[in-house]
């Protein structure tokens, strides 16, 4: 994409690390047919249970229909969308601690469905810059979000194709619930769970933030809290055994070692 909010902070040197932990770049976008699905992925994970592998989930989706789609091409088409979101793979750092953070906090579903997906799909990663400018009770300004789009597409997209990508990522903010309304969208500020708040730590922490500059990310403006607030929500994430906090003498270190595997700690501290 060639206005990635997120992709100044890739080095040569890292993005393969980010993307084998679940990040993924360039011209691929989800929304071009589909939305971050949080009812879909909410029933696929009641269904399955938290270490089912991708095959339990194909079964679930294209064999079982536990969705309810109307044709089989529509099922696969289904599952292609919430793989290319989430991943739906235990190997994939990001969708396994989404998985298993999901059984812990039900409040914080949405939040935590569209933070993965911000990693995991460009286009909608795009759209964040006209949402975070808005002030809460704004009216969403299709233009402005066209335009943000237009710029992070060039001219891949035609003008259909791009007034369809505008609905799904303004449907995803919605399900997120920075947006709300149907005809006319109004700018929401969201309420973070401890969960959320560790998840949008974690994905600065992969990218090589560390500390309170954690707190100043990309991911952590997402949140729609001040930084205060959101070291308040880290220590409720440490409470519930989320990450590894400490605060001494006005520095705080932040770590995920309790929730990391072997292979994952080695795959993110090789490289910093």
């Amino acid at each position: 994409m060639q206005n990635d909010p997120i992709l100044i902070k890739i080095t040569t040197a890292t993005q393969p690390i980010v993307e084998k932990a679940g990040f993924r770049f360039g011209e691929i976008g989800t929304h071009t047919s589909r939305t971050i699905m949080v009812k879909e992925l909410s029933e696929l994970f009641k269904h399955c249970s938290q270490d089912a592998s991708r095959s339990d989930y194909e079964h679930a989706v294209v064999e079982e229909n536990i969705l309810g789609k109307r044709t089989g091409s529509t099922r696969k088409l289904t599952l292609q969308r919430l793989s290319e979101l989430y991943g739906l793979r235990q190997e994939i750092l990001l969708f396994r601690i989404l998985r298993l953070w999901w059984q812990a906090d039900e409040t914080g579903h949405p939040l935590l469905a569209l933070l993965e997906s911000l990693a995991r799909d460009p286009m909608l990663r795009v759209t964040a810059l006209p949402i975070l400018a808005m002030k809460n009770g704004e009216e969403l300004s299709r233009h402005l979000f066209t335009e943000a789009l237009s710029r992070g597409t060039g001219e891949r997209l035609n003008e259909s194709s791009l007034d369809k990508v505008v609905r799904n990522t303004a449907s995803s903010w919605t399900q997120s619930g920075h947006l709300e309304g149907r005809g006319r969208k109004m700018r929401k500020l969201v309420r973070p769970t401890p969960a959320a708040t560790a998840y949008a730590l974690l994905l600065g922490y992969i990218m090589g933030d560390r500390g309170s500059s954690l707190f100043q990310t990309f991911w952590a403006k997402i949140l729609d809290a001040p930084q205060d607030d959101l070291i308040y929500l880290a220590m409720d994430a440490k409470r519930l055994g989320f990450l590894d906090m400490s605060q001494a003498g006005g520095v705080i270190d932040i770590s995920f070692f309790r929730v990391l595997t072997e292979d994952e700690r080695q795959l993110i501290h090789g490289t910093h």
